[in-house]
């Protein structure tokens, strides 16, 4: 009997009338025995010579011995900033060619710029599980675009959707490490502890994924895993516990010149640099040491400070899931990546920063009123990121910073540990290689050739190359082609040893823009510029970088302003293409990008039905204690509550809110000189007005809860502060739906630092 199952399935027994007749078939393994685990551990904004074992003084011990008994690569390059470079290391391919140009949040109405990973690039995770592995996922995502993340999705480009079977962490480019925004799987949850309790999402994240493992070792042990592993660290905010936070108090005193002068040395004495090296001078805008005042000085050290601690809590957590998979018998077949998706980062600015978001709103630092709260920096009540001195520290020895294409920018830490197939531990490879590499190295080493079409998708072909052979031999040599770089209008190109690079000046016409040139092989920190002398060595390259801009997707250049990077998360459909938001209770949490644009003002209506007892709680909060707005009631009064950076303009009505259906209106409207007016009413009597002396456009990256706080905005109360009664409606109506400029810019800078 000749019978094809309606499915369609490939079958290859027989299927007769009867059982009698027929004969069973199962297809064979997918994977030989032994097929190797593969863990991936991604820090974000960490520089070139941050880690130890990479010529820093900040202690990370466990990354050490991991360089030790593996491969450190000295070449390794990135995109410069976070959204692309990970792009490129789930999928193989150049960041413009699969759509991620910058940061997920945008979509610029080109393709080079969706925010998104399309489906002809498939992820690490798609082949890899259609292969028969567990995949999971753990920490930052941030490769969708951010007006999708809230709970109505769509989800399409979420991690499930991307090929993990599990996901927790968060999808933003960065996260309070004390007071997360959670996601499970395809849900929002609560953080499992308080703070003062002792949660921080590093450990959190190692716990997770340990969870995942431990489900499949104990139930189907001979199935292998990745775990793709995102870090919030070293993002800002630097957050840490108080012991490792008092372990580095003082040390970093001497300042950023001569610690950069002593990573320097270091770096020689180690052999992570050639013997020859010269150190870059110090970039634009960085002051000498010696030239701050000492309020300057103690400010910049003790976020230097926090820096430090957070770096060493992470390398803990690292050295708990290497015990992790050594305590389940899961380490001697495990190729284990860890690497940083670019260099250190610029948005402290020069002085540093208490809270980031001062920078994205353009408001500078007061150093001197600062100093009043050094030892809140590292701690639940700062958000806090270094200045541009220590940053320059971070990238020893080189030019620059995350999103600049120079040697700060995309020249990056990268080590793998892989036993089975490593020759001469902790030797080091010099090879010059590019995120684009490690998804065809993972595929080289398991034995999997990367399929041309995935989910009835044919592939676009891959742009990287593998780096297995430089595992095998530390001196072997990887056949590469040119790899080109562009970011925010930067651009670069690298080819045999060379590279052009330029810095970019916004709204200056690209054919004016500068080109260096450096003969990279021979010049490790891109000092001696030979544009003058090799005119047509640089003319090639240049016309070679226009050659892979077209070829890889990277045109149009573009460097427009915030309101046109943002104009697609404002189209219909998405959450902030309204200027009226009516929310039906109980909803979940709402991420920043979803959340009304309330720096405008804006006029906020909650619909309640208050209890004649233990009604006290929170009806609507955003943001955190370092900066945030919340309504609430406590020991029976409303309260409004404005935080701009730890300055608080509460207003209170007098009396109690009286049981039954009530309707409170908040209405805040933004005056000329930035300043807010608020007015706050129950059943249309006004029962308390004030002043806000600042409204600001980017308030926090911490999203929306109704009737509850996620994270406490002030101190009256703490978190999760869920309201007792029955809240029915809440609704927003903000005064104008076009963007102002100023509201645009404070976007694009949030965006862009929260790679």
């Amino acid at each position: 009997m000749n019978y094809k199952h309606p499915s369609g399935e490939e079958f290859h027994g027989v299927i007769g009338r009867t059982i009698e007749e027929s004969t069973p078939w199962w297809p064979e393994p997918k994977l030989g025995a032994g097929a190797p685990d593969v863990v991936m551990v991604v820090l974000d904004d960490t520089g070139f010579s941050h880690l130890g074992c990479y010529g820093s003084t900040i202690e990370t011990p466990n990354i050490d011995a991991l360089a030790a008994r593996g491969a450190r690569f000295t070449g390794f390059h990135t995109t410069a900033l976070c959204s692309p470079t990970r792009a490129c290391l789930l999928t193989g391919r150049n960041h413009h060619a699969v759509g991620m140009r910058g940061v997920s949040n945008f979509d610029t109405g080109f393709p080079n710029m969706r925010g998104s990973i399309p489906k002809s690039a498939a992820t690490l995770a798609e082949i890899l599980r259609d292969k028969g592995y567990a995949t999971f996922t753990t920490g930052k995502w941030h490769l969708a675009p951010m007006s999708e993340c809230s709970a109505a999705g769509p989800f399409a480009n979420w991690p499930l959707q991307k090929g993990f079977d599990r996901y927790y962490g968060f999808l933003q480019g960065e996260t309070d490490q004390f007071y997360p925004e959670l996601t499970h799987d395809n849900h929002f949850i609560d953080v499992p502890a308080r703070a003062e309790d002792g949660y921080h999402i590093s450990e959190d994240i190692v716990d997770r994924s340990a969870g995942m493992i431990r489900d499949i070792v104990s139930l189907v042990p001979e199935r292998p895993f990745f775990l793709y592993t995102a870090f919030g660290a070293m993002h800002a905010p630097h957050q840490a516990p108080q012991s490792y936070l008092d372990k580095y108090r003082g040390r970093f005193d001497a300042g950023w010149d001569v610690e950069r002068e002593k990573w320097f040395a270091r770096q020689k004495e180690m052999g992570v640099i050639p013997a020859d090296t010269a150190l870059a001078p110090r970039n634009p805008g960085v002051r000498p040491w010696e030239e701050l005042s000492p309020n300057e000085k103690a400010f910049a050290a003790r976020l230097q400070e926090a820096f430090a601690a957070m770096l060493e809590h992470t390398d803990h957590q690292i050295g708990r899931l290497i015990a992790f998979l050594k305590e389940v018998g899961r380490w001697d077949n495990t190729l284990f990546i860890l690497l940083s998706d670019n260099g250190a980062s610029q948005e402290g600015g020069p002085t540093g920063v208490f809270d980031e978001m001062k920078w994205f709103n353009g408001i500078p630092e007061n150093v001197d009123a600062a100093v009043a709260r050094l030892d809140d920096i590292g701690g639940p009540e700062s958000h806090c990121n270094i200045p541009w001195g220590w940053a320059q520290a971070g990238n020893t020895p080189l030019k620059w910073y995350k999103q600049n294409t120079h040697g700060g920018g995309v020249r990056d830490p990268l080590i793998m540990h892989f036993p089975a197939g490593l020759a001469a531990p902790g030797a080091f490879r010099r090879q010059f290689c590019h995120a684009v590499d490690i998804a065809p190295t993972v595929l080289d080493i398991i034995g999997i050739e990367t399929p041309s079409v995935v989910a009835g998708v044919t592939q676009m072909p891959v742009h990287g190359v593998s780096l297995k052979a430089a595992l095998a031999d530390p001196e072997a040599k990887v056949e590469r082609a040119a790899q080109f770089f562009e970011m925010l209008g930067h651009r670069g190109i690298w080819k045999s040893g060379w590279k052009a690079v330029t810095r970019h000046e916004q709204g200056k016409p690209f054919d004016e823009d500068r080109w260096e040139l450096y003969h990279l092989a021979e010049d490790f920190s891109e000092m001696n510029d030979l544009a003058a002398s090799e005119p047509a060595r640089l003319r090639e390259l240049i016309d070679l970088w226009w050659t892979e801009a077209e070829a890889q997707g990277a045109l149009p250049l573009d460097d427009r302003n915030g309101i046109a990077l943002f104009a697609a998360s404002r189209r219909p459909g998405m959450p902030t293409s309204r200027k009226s938001f009516l929310y039906r209770p109980p909803v979940s949490h709402i991420v920043a990008d979803a959340c009304p644009p309330v720096g405008r003002g804006w006029r906020m209506t909650v619909d309640l039905i208050h209890p004649a007892s233990a009604g006290d709680g929170a009806l609507v909060a955003r943001g955190s204690i370092n900066s945030g707005f919340v309504l609430y009631i406590k020991e029976g009064r409303l309260h409004f509550d404005y935080n701009c950076f730890h300055d608080h303009t509460r207003v209170s009505d007098a009396a109690s809110l009286s049981p039954g259906v009530r309707n409170v209106e908040l209405v805040v409207t933004r005056r000329a000189d930035g300043g807010g007016d608020v007015a706050l009413a129950v059943d249309g009597a006004e029962v308390a007005s004030g002043t806000i002396p600042k409204l600001v456009f980017m308030l926090s990256s911490i999203g929306m809860d109704i009737g509850r706080s996620l994270a406490p905005v002030n101190r009256d109360y703490a978190e999760p502060f869920a309201y007792g009664g029955t809240i029915r409606t809440v609704a927003f109506d903000i005064p104008s739906l076009r963007p102002q400029q100023g509201e645009a810019v404070a976007q694009v800078r949030a965006a862009y630092a929260q790679q």
